[in-house]
């Protein structure tokens, strides 16, 4: 009899612990899977707008929009323990930092590691370097901005060489062929920017009135494609507005001094054009140093210069927008694409996005993924 009880209180023990170990398990199956190592697809949430850019090969444009992994291929891709680097022509400002931040964790989603990150400060010689002590490294993928595509190429050719995938950050090296020598190039629609800026400067300037323009002086197609957009679009559609003035930077350091030269110039001039904030940047200080805080100013890329200053109604009045979080992503995608054979489209663009003191706090969000700073913040509240 007692051997009877005993077993009896065994089965039921068992029936209490399998129902207790059903429950959790029915618990854990409703609640999002939240380990990393799970494989998921791969996409973008961003506006399906026009891209009106052309590629540095006169290619039709690809919108990011439809660039994808699916959670099969990704898990593919973990299965490799696949290394990558990143190679940029300028690191440190906000445009380089959303990017980086695009790629890695999008990298992170793959398995991919980012065993280095490297900043050229506008020097070829020093991204020379930065892509040799790469290379030491091995990885197999290499995500990259030539700071100067002509003298770049031999550095580009030996990572080719040495088996590595190559994808670019809007500019590709010289004679570099898509599809045999690199994936793809990644890109905003920086013509798209162009045409933004110059209608965002014209409104400001009730459509009349004289400008100048500060361009990059460096055979950058995304920037030569800004300042064609630009002037083209001020030419053709507001007659009363004269480009009476234009000048070249080579170094982004040298804008205040170069726009300085450009007001001293043309004391009469109403507002100025730079294709990049950071030049826009160096407009501003010149101008202040002038006294001529009534200059209107508009440019491309959002920059916390120009966004505080669009916020608090200041001289920049607005600027057309890349995102570069969303670029990062697609970076990275294609650097998926290439591991898996996966044919890419050679030219992958995001729309443009324009940016007004109405609109300066949710674009800050949509463009970096991530609240305003408090500076802008507070900026806006002013």
């Amino acid at each position: 009899m007692k051997k009877m009880y005993a077993g009896l209180f065994v089965f039921i023990l068992i029936l209490v612990l399998s129902a207790c170990g059903t429950e959790e398990a029915s618990q854990a199956s409703s609640e999002p899977k939240t380990n990393n190592s799970e494989a998921i697809t791969i996409n973008q949430d961003i506006p399906d707008n026009e891209v009106i850019s052309t590629g540095p090969y006169g290619e039709s444009a690809i919108s990011a929009k439809t660039l994808q992994l699916t959670a099969e291929e990704v898990a593919k891709i973990k299965e490799g323990n696949f290394t990558a680097a990143i190679s940029l022509h300028y690191a440190g400002n906000d445009w380089s930092n959303a990017q980086v931040k695009g790629i890695t964790e999008t990298f992170e989603k793959m398995g991919i590691e980012v065993i280095s990150v490297t900043d050229a400060q506008f020097r070829p010689e020093k991204q020379v370097a930065d892509i040799e002590t790469i290379l030491a490294r091995n990885p197999d993928i290499l995500v990259s901005f030539p700071v100067d595509p002509v003298s770049m190429a031999p550095s580009y050719k030996q990572a080719l060489d040495a088996g590595v995938k190559l994808v670019f950050m809007d500019n590709p090296p010289q004679d570099f062929v898509a599809g045999e020598d690199y994936v793809s190039v990644v890109s905003a629609d920086n013509y798209g920017n162009g045409v933004e800026a110059a209608h965002l400067l014209a409104k400001s300037l009730g459509e009349k009135g004289k400008i100048g323009v500060l361009f990059l002086d460096i055979d950058f197609f995304v920037t030569n494609q800004r300042k064609e957009a630009f002037e083209k679009t001020i030419k053709e559609q507001y007659p009363d507005i004269e480009i009476v003035a234009s000048a070249g930077v080579a170094d982004p350091n040298e804008a205040d001094a170069v726009a300085s030269a450009l007001l001293t110039r043309h004391p009469d001039l109403d507002g100025m054009f730079s294709v990049w904030d950071l030049l826009g940047d160096g407009v501003m200080s010149a101008a202040r140093t002038a006294g001529r805080e009534d200059l209107a100013i508009s440019t491309i890329d959002l920059g916390i210069n120009a966004a505080i200053s669009i916020a608090q109604g200041g001289m920049t009045k607005g600027l057309g927008a890349q995102l570069p979080y969303d670029q990062g992503v697609a970076e990275a995608i294609l650097g998926g694409y290439s591991l898996l054979g996966k044919e890419a489209p050679p030219y992958v663009a995001v729309p443009a996005m324009s940016v007004t003191q109405e609109n300066v706090l949710e674009a800050w969000e949509t463009v970096y993924q991530t609240e305003p700073p408090v500076e802008l913040q507070e900026a806006a509240k002013q």
